[in-house]
């Protein structure tokens, strides 16, 4: 096995694990990040993503990439409809321009942050299997190729079933009663008229009924679609996903008298893909543990209810290497620094991402959030 030495490794070339290199990068600080897909193009990124001025906005502006993020939003992409499960409209409001959190396509945010790093940042293709402790705060991390490095200070941007949280917290993400049916209809204008017309020019809810069909407009003119239920954790086992006909036939099986026009977001998709959503508990936190830390959803994966997922895992990077900047020679006080602040801003984010989860997908869920909606910014 071949082993080599980084002084920074960051495990994850997700969007927190990027925005911290390229901070660091801002600040003179060099970093090697470690990504388990074979190249930037190894999969289609999808979904929008909404980035707020507190958090994601803030992250950007750390980055000196601020203005390259204008250049990417999807105007138009604040609008929203609500409509109950009748098709009916509750509540529409458009997009003026004069909204906190402007949308943009996940992967034209994921290619501004990947062209503003230094050349051979990333190594692509290197798959983590483990991660263990060594002397004076130092760990070593295997890959699946076998090559391993020893890194200084050890960062896990490695997601939901991250392999370098074992290291600090024994917890694990749980299945929160929510199952995802996620599809797409390309073309939608052309191909899928009626459906461009129901979902609009921004994001879009339907509920009802314990059940949520929430969808975005794309920038490439594709619909992109969440069909979302209570059910058990073995229900999408149940379903056999290679036959799309059969799979749609399920999940509309589960919305039988919703309006046509909502149903069609199934019907007529032309890709069909199902997910579990699981979250770490409200308030993870570890104790301090020399050398290596964790961001994004490593640390405190959640719901996408409060729409913070990519926005924290944002912030998380660039607040993680601010605070190394500013101790420099201390990784621990920056880790320490770090984590004091981490702490309690995921802990309020996912308290309210479980607050959302059981408003939406309760008996009075569409009640709920049209009050939500009509209550006005201040209240929100």
């Amino acid at each position: 096995m071949s082993t080599s030495h980084v002084p920074i490794a960051i495990i994850g070339a997700g969007l927190g694990g990027l925005t911290a290199a390229r901070v660091l990068h801002v600040n003179g600080i060099g970093s090697a990040i470690f990504e388990r897909e074979a190249s930037a193009a190894a999969r289609t990124q999808g979904g929008m993503l909404d980035i707020h001025e507190g958090d994601g906005q803030k992250a950007l502006r750390a980055a000196g990439l601020h203005d390259g993020f204008l250049k990417i939003v999807h105007e138009g992409g604040q609008a929203m409809r609500l409509l109950g499960p009748d098709g009916a409209v509750r509540v529409a409001e458009e997009d003026d321009g004069t909204g906190g959190r402007p949308e943009v396509d996940r992967g034209d945010l994921r290619d501004l942050l990947l062209g503003s790093l230094p050349d051979g940042t990333i190594h692509w293709g290197r798959k983590a299997t483990g991660a263990r402790a060594l002397d004076d705060g130092r760990h070593e991390v295997a890959f699946a190729d076998g090559s391993a490095i020893t890194t200084d200070l050890l960062i896990g941007a490695d997601g939901a079933w991250s392999r370098i949280r074992p290291l600090v917290s024994s917890a694990r993400p749980a299945y929160t009663g929510i199952s995802f049916v996620e599809t797409d209809l390309f073309d939608a204008a052309t191909r899928h008229p009626r459906s461009a017309e129901v979902v609009g020019g921004g994001f879009f809810i339907a509920l009802g009924g314990e059940r949520g069909v929430l969808a975005h407009r794309e920038s490439d003119g594709s619909l992109h679609v969440y069909t979302a239920l209570k059910a058990g954790e073995d229900w999408l086992d149940t379903v056999d996903f290679t036959d799309h006909a059969a799979a749609k036939a399920a999940v509309l099986a589960r919305f039988e008298g919703w309006d046509e026009g909502l149903r069609a977001l199934v019907a007529d998709a032309d890709t069909i893909t199902p997910r579990r959503i699981h979250a770490l508990p409200v308030g993870h936190r570890w104790d301090r543990t020399p050398g290596v830390t964790l961001l994004g959803d490593a640390a405190h994966l959640m719901s996408p209810f409060a729409g913070e997922g990519a926005n924290l895992a944002m912030f998380d990077g660039a607040e993680l290497a601010l605070a190394v900047a500013a101790h420099p020679g201390d990784t621990d006080a920056a880790l320490a620094a770090y984590e004091e602040a981490l702490f309690p801003r995921s802990e309020a984010s996912a308290a309210e991402s479980a607050a959302s989860l059981d408003s939406m997908f309760g008996e009075r869920g569409l009640e709920h959030m049209v009050a939500f909606f009509t209550s006005g910014p201040a209240a929100r």
